[in-house]
């Protein structure tokens, strides 16, 4: 039982790298299909998903098309409930649900400010108010969801969706070098570190934009490769 799954981009499309992982993360048979996302031929291209118009999108096994990343993240772990998707105490569950559900309504200025890239680390971005509101509230979250699970590494102690809907969370705050605490920093290392993320990330590399999406003009360093191989 094999499923579609239309991508945008590998190094700039957080959503994208969300969707993916639901499947590579938690052993689901999926095929990958990359669309125009900055080519132009975007909707031409999900044309057989209609009505679904953004990425990720997903073609069922049965042929029943599935938009927006939430949805999708239902579907999946109520298909395959052996998978994991979802932490299995009750109340931990019931967290992760609400750090993605806020994950997908919020941090717009993180987001808007900061867009995903996996290409280097930019140094002297100065975030703004906003953004560091983002961020504290983005630990505030982390905390709570560790004091709950009593875990130091992944937020509920087994890898979950929640994890899955912050690992965009975690490039941003590496590749702006953003000012979090140490527990933070070694969390986003430890996604960022993930064989999974890592193997997309280098697919991801073979394709160059010209001009690239989002370039920002500011000095930058190269992708933390070191700090990623032992974190």
């Amino acid at each position: 039982m094999t499923y579609d799954l239309y991508i945008g981009d590998r190094v700039f499309s957080s959503w994208s790298l969300r969707g993916w992982l639901m499947f590579e993360k938690f052993g689901i048979p999926v095929r990958t299909h990359l669309v125009g996302l900055y080519s132009g031929t975007m909707q031409a291209d999900l044309a057989p998903l209609h009505p679904a118009r953004l990425v990720p999108a997903v073609m069922t096994p049965e042929g029943t098309p599935l938009g927006e990343s939430l949805a999708i993240a239902e579907t999946l772990a109520e298909r395959h409930p052996e998978a994991g998707h979802w932490p299995n105490d009750p109340a931990q569950r019931a967290t992760a649900r609400w750090l993605c559900a806020e994950m997908v309504a919020g941090f717009r200025a993180l987001r808007n400010d900061c867009p995903m890239q996996l290409l280097r680390v930019y140094k002297d971005f100065q975030p703004s108010a906003e953004v560091l509101d983002d961020l504290a509230r983005i630990e505030t979250l982390w905390a709570h969801a560790r004091k709950l699970s009593g875990s130091q590494g992944y937020l509920f102690g087994a890898y979950s969706l929640a994890d899955v809907y912050y690992t965009p969370v975690a490039a941003r705050i590496i590749g702006y070098d953003l000012p979090v605490s140490a527990e933070a920093r070694a969390y986003c290392l430890q996604l960022l570190a993930d064989p999974a993320v890592q193997a997309w990330r280098n697919e991801g590399l073979k394709i160059t934009y010209d001009p690239e999406p989002y370039r920002k003009d500011l000095p930058s360093q190269p992708w933390p490769e070191a700090a990623l191989q032992t974190a």
